[in-house]
């Protein structure tokens, strides 16, 4: 058989979810953008009159989404109007992603507020709770959110147990000193048995109600290696049951490219049986987001230009790694135009100053453009006998785990 054929063949059978790669954005704040007639253009200048037919002829396939306990109930000084996704405001914006045909992340914060690695505050109305009582909690609340979800027609495909939760989650409230907060840190055993337990708890309702969807474990200490792999084999030791390891990486916190290549490297081969998605992203099309620690403007400018060039060259890297099979940027949809709405954040993939989509935003789509058989066969020498591909028709360098392979025109098991 012809390589061109077989590849063909082969790309038909590699369908399972795993050999399937994902791109899109959290898009958590769009009602608010659309109820204020915030004023939408793509890269052109035509007026945009539905934001997710646009980001699917834009050749996305998947929307993220966060939701939170009850935020009304938060009542640190750092309240933010922008964490308005309880589960009522979830439900008709997840069912409108499904119904345009987009896959769904739902992200879930197990908190009021923000979930980050700064902050895991445990919701107001489980603050008094036992650690045996937040087990059954966590469970409760996990397996009933989903149901919702299920009946109101937005079945999750994947779920994220947790927000960034390098150090645990549920750390106690808001206002407990940072001495009776229950975190957890490599290279101590502390609280990491309750915080895997939670983690199960909360999984084993994902999988009783949505046994279809990958579960999501959402780090981002992917500057720190040692630290992304040490939560992982703690998640090993303790049995979790994931799917995918899911990354954050801001370069204007994290680094250049090449630390997220690092971390990459080694979850893949220290991991082997996971598949990993860059679950948060971004980069400024002006100025430097609020907050940066890294200084990345003397390799991309802080333009449109240079937020494009930033994401080509992001997404021609996480193409070089077969087990990454998702990439979502955050905040897609800000967009402050002829809004009353906050213009702060300037690194979503619509510029507040005219509402027209960045650059980057005709980018995002090569990230799964390159995954297909027939485009592996029109983009590389297929004479040449050293070439290797996925089954999947993504080319590679060499195998770098077990598994079988098109190599020479022939199937080859490694």
């Amino acid at each position: 058989m012809k390589l061109r054929h077989l590849l063909i063949a082969l790309s038909l059978m590699a369908t399972s979810a795993s050999a399937q790669k994902f791109v899109g954005g959290d898009i958590s704040l769009l009602p608010e953008y659309e109820k204020a007639k915030a004023s939408y253009f793509d890269t052109k200048g035509n007026s945009i009159s539905s934001p997710l037919e646009y980001f699917k002829q834009e050749g996305m396939n998947a929307m993220r989404l966060r939701l939170f306990v009850d935020p009304s109930k938060y009542t640190g000084k750092d309240k933010d109007a922008n964490t308005c996704q309880d589960i009522e405001y979830i439900k008709p914006l997840a069912k409108r992603i499904k119904d345009a045909g987009f896959k769904l992340m739902l992200d879930f914060h197990f908190s009021d507020t923000w979930a980050d690695p700064a902050k895991q505050w445990t919701p107001a109305d489980w603050a008094s709770l036992t650690d045996e009582q937040l087990y059954q909690k966590i469970y409760d609340y996990t397996k009933d959110a989903l149901q919702q979800l299920a009946a109101a027609g937005a079945t999750p495909d994947f779920i994220q147990t947790g927000n960034e939760i390098s150090y645990g989650m549920l750390w106690g409230s808001h206002d407990q000193t940072s001495a009776s907060l229950k975190k957890c840190f490599m290279g101590s055993n502390a609280n990491w048995a309750r915080f895997t337990t939670l983690l199960s708890k909360a999984i084993k309702a994902c999988r009783e109600v949505c046994p279809a969807a990958k579960i999501i474990l959402h780090t981002e200490r992917v500057a720190q290696p040692d630290v992304m792999t040490n939560f992982y084999n703690e998640m090993q030791k303790a049995k979790v049951d994931y799917d995918i390891i899911g990354l954050s990486y801001y370069p204007y916190f994290h680094g250049y490219l090449s630390v997220l290549e690092t971390a990459i490297t080694k979850a893949e081969t220290t991991f082997a049986d996971k598949d990993i998605m860059i679950v948060e992203t971004g980069y400024p099309y002006a100025w430097a987001v609020p907050g940066s620690t890294i200084d990345y403007s003397k390799t991309y400018s802080y333009s449109d230009d240079g937020q494009a060039a930033f994401t080509k060259d992001m997404i021609k890297m996480l193409n070089r790694h077969q087990k990454v099979t998702g990439l979502f940027w955050w905040w897609m949809e800000y967009n402050a135009k002829n809004t009353s709405l906050s213009g702060w954040y300037n690194a979503p993939l619509f510029d507040s100053r005219t509402g027209k989509a960045t650059k980057a935003m005709d980018i995002m789509k090569d990230f799964v453009g390159s995954n297909t058989a027939v485009n592996a066969i029109t983009s590389s020498p297929l004479h040449a006998c050293n070439n290797w591909y996925t089954l999947s028709g993504q080319r590679i360098s060499e195998p770098t785990q077990r598994g079988v392979y098109v190599h020479g025109g022939k199937k080859v098991m490694k």
